[in-house]
């Protein structure tokens, strides 16, 4: 028997009545970014998630989720932001590298990946960024080489997101050193207990470790490690960073909650203060605005994210102004404002944003770049 899919109200209904019953027992909602001591409860909440049908709820059937709309989707994302819930385990698994594995790889590689992915079994992380190649990722020195009917890969990968958490990798790779250098660049899974394999964490100025460098010697990988073609990484790459910063400045909920927490002090602040934040509100607004439309084909994650990450920071900077020198030394003020500076450089920094919309959007020419 056939049934019909439930209209987005309908679902809005069931997803509502799963939060209320689970909400007491979830993690905090830690954004697109599961801390690595959360590891154990994040795994469980995206099993919880996905036995109860919430958990790939956009994904072909064929591929472990229940072929709804994007708007079911994203129902489900809005109603845990306001709960203050994850709707997903990570980003990098259940975006990223699923998207990537949906989109480029084998019928071999989804069924080995997908499924676990989607129950939670599965921790990712994306080894992409190099010491000496960030926003020119195209510069990367990490190599596969092939022997036989394996890879061996050789190189570092550094600002990697929960490695020491992660079972599997996203990874690019050199496989071409003598053609020009987007061409030249492979897509791999790698699984991150493959000998050879070394992380470490990277204290940041918060004191906090969420990032690890990872040194890649001698790992050996299947033939069949390999996303799409050989020489088509930079490709399938740039469709996944598309994603990616389209999830980060589409946090339009996180975004509208911090707003009205600053609008919650006011009470407490000087007149000078009160205006400064009421400039902020409106800029909020029109960003939130900006966050939910759809703009040019290519363009709109890079909108979102370039004005969520400014006001991010002015944000941050306004919270610890407002509360003056005390809250310098030490407590959430602090933390926030010395955290804010990383989104100018996740998921791609913004001058390169900036470049994109000039380029992309607005037709101006092309940044010169040096030989």
């Amino acid at each position: 028997m056939i049934t019909e899919p439930p209209t987005v109200e309908q679902f809005r209904e069931s997803v509502l009545d799963f939060i209320a019953r689970h909400a007491e027992d979830a993690p905090p909602d830690w954004g697109p970014i599961m801390p690595p001591e959360e590891r154990a409860r994040g795994m469980a909440w995206q099993r919880l998630l996905h036995d109860h049908g919430f958990a790939g709820v956009h994904w072909p059937v064929e591929h472990g989720g229940r072929g709804l709309s994007e708007a079911h989707h994203r129902v489900f994302a809005e109603a845990c932001q306001a709960a203050g819930v994850p709707s997903i385990l990570n980003m990098v698994g259940l975006v990223l590298a699923a998207g990537a594995i949906r989109t480029f790889g084998t019928d071999a590689q989804r069924a080995e990946h997908l499924p676990p992915t989607l129950r939670g079994e599965r921790v990712w992380c994306q080894l992409f960024s190099e010491p000496d190649a960030g926003s020119d990722l195209a510069s990367l020195t990490t190599t596969a080489v092939l022997d036989g009917d394996r890879w061996i890969v050789n190189g570092q990968k550094v600002w990697t997101s929960g490695a020491r958490a992660s079972d599997w990798g996203i990874l690019m790779a050199r496989t071409e050193p003598d053609v020009p250098r987007h061409q030249g660049i492979s897509f791999f899974l790698v699984d991150m207990r493959s000998s050879g394999v070394q992380t470490r964490p990277l204290r940041q100025m918060t004191g906090d470790a969420e990032f690890d460098e990872v040194f890649l010697t001698d790992v050996e990988l299947p033939f069949d490690a390999l996303v799409g073609e050989r020489g088509q990484g930079w490709n399938l790459a740039m469709v996944t960073l598309t994603s990616e910063r389209g999830h980060i400045g589409g946090a339009a909920r996180s975004l509208e909650r911090r707003l009205d927490r600053m609008l919650s002090a006011a009470a407490d602040i000087s007149a000078a203060d009160r205006d400064r934040m009421l400039r902020l509100h409106v800029e909020g607004r029109a960003a939130l605005h900006l966050l939910r439309r759809r703009g040019p084909d290519g363009a709109h994650p890079s909108l979102g994210k370039l004005a969520s990450t400014r006001l991010t920071f002015d944000l941050a900077e306004f919270v610890a102004d407002a509360q003056g020198a005390h809250a310098m030394l030490d407590g959430p003020a602090a933390a926030g404002l010395v955290a804010a500076p990383g989104a100018w450089f996740g998921g791609g920094t913004s001058q390169v944003q900036q470049n994109i919309i000039g380029e992309r959007v607005l037709g101006l020419p092309r940044e010169p770049r040096p030989n």
